[in-house]
């Protein structure tokens, strides 16, 4: 054998990326369900901290602020510890700040909670969707679509469980405290199998995106504000509808807490179903109609369940509306960890915009839904004219 280093062999590489697929899934997994599990019973929280609807509007917004800020230092934080490190310690953070939510009592152990979490949770998510795009780029068959399929699978199973939880009358903290431990497990398992080495920018031979195809020399301020505009109004859809769903019912039409949840449930179903199909469908339909399809499905189906007053309406149109919407977030996270430059930078941009939003909607439809509007009103002021725009 001769001296010097040698290229590792292609099978050590595919089992390696094997393994890696495996744990980047299941932490997809675990960030779809621990938030899940606390959102399908957001009255419930709301109620034990002794906050209003529009108290906890802004809270949610507080939290969305240190999302944000959290957006804005990924980048120099990836790059110092690596996706690996970041996934570790930070999968430990948000295990225990959803603790902190469930047994907060007081506004201020609420804020503390929710901010603690989105701060850790956007870490995990940049550096999960930067191992999850590597994978994809040396495979076959893309597997974005489908991570975040799984990631929707994880909202499904947390609000399904949250909505039997409540119905059985198990308290939220007993409740959460078997999520977090079951969350704790996985992540310890799957800490082992992560890709041990960051990657840099990998080009592809697929159909360049809008955000990507800025003139070289205004590329990153270009490429970065349309990552941050389109995330934005994906944002504003997908958390409006899953984090307000279990009110439009709880509030609107007075249903009870274990039915209330199942309108959560049904936004989770419609996504996981449209992530799990995306693959399919982008290769019958093609980028752009399928694009149009998700929009206009989106549309109609946040319009129905915000402004219909039935509760089977109510249901079906936000499982329509999870259907659209399931296809914004895939495409856009691998775009931006596609993105010359910096590593998670691109990402950064992105959840910028995504977390930007955060910041603003709870408290707008918090505060919309505290006047003479319904919460489903609210709702629709501030998801359909985004809908529109992400159209546009």
């Amino acid at each position: 054998m001769t001296g010097g280093s040698s290229a590792p062999h292609p099978n050590t590489i595919a089992r390696s990326d094997r393994r890696a697929l495996l744990s980047v899934a299941i932490q997809f997994f675990v960030n779809g369900m621990v938030w899940s599990s606390v959102a399908a019973r957001l009255p419930e929280v709301r109620d034990r901290a002794g906050v209003t609807v529009a108290g906890l509007g802004i809270i949610l917004s507080l939290g969305g602020a240190l999302g944000l800020l959290g957006s804005a230092v990924a980048g120099r934080i990836v790059e110092r510890f690596t996706t690996r490190t970041v996934l570790l310690f930070g999968g430990a953070g948000l295990v225990s700040s959803v603790l902190a939510v469930a047994f907060a009592t007081t506004p201020l152990t609420l804020a503390f909670g929710v901010g603690a979490f989105m701060f850790m949770d956007v870490l995990v998510d940049i550096a999960m969707n930067l191992q999850g795009s590597w994978i994809s780029a040396r495979r076959r068959v893309p597997v974005m679509n489908r991570l975040h399929g799984v990631w929707s699978l994880g909202t499904v199973l947390g609000g399904l469980g949250a909505s039997l939880a409540a119905g059985l009358g198990a308290g939220l903290p007993s409740h959460i405290t078997v999520i977090a431990s079951l969350s704790a497990v996985l992540v310890l398992f799957v800490s082992r199998g992560f890709l041990a080495a960051d990657e840099d920018h990998v080009q592809t031979s697929g159909v360049p995106s809008p955000a990507m195809a800025a003139s070289p020399g205004r590329s990153g301020r270009r490429s970065m504000a349309w990552l941050a505009l389109v995330a934005a109004f994906a944002a504003v859809m997908e958390q409006t509808a899953s984090d307000w769903a279990a009110f439009r019912l709880a509030d609107d039409l007075e249903a009870s807490a274990g039915l209330a949840g199942l309108a959560f449930a049904a936004v989770t179903a419609g996504m996981t179903a449209g992530r799990f199909g995306g693959d399919w469908a982008h290769a019958r339909l093609g980028r752009d109609r399928l694009h149009r399809v998700a929009v206009t499905l989106s549309f109609v189906g946040l319009a129905v369940a915000s402004l219909v007053p039935s509760g089977p309406a109510v249901l079906a149109g936000y499982a329509v509306a999870g259907l659209g919407i399931a296809t914004f977030f895939p495409r856009i996270y691998d775009d931006a960890a596609r993105l010359p430059g910096r590593r998670g930078a691109g990402l950064g941009a992105m959840t910028a915009g995504s977390r930007l939003a955060a910041f603003g909607a709870p408290s707008i439809v918090g505060a919309l839904a505290a006047t003479e509007l319904s919460v489903g009103g609210a709702i629709a002021i501030l998801t359909l004219p985004c809908a529109v725009g992400f159209a546009l």
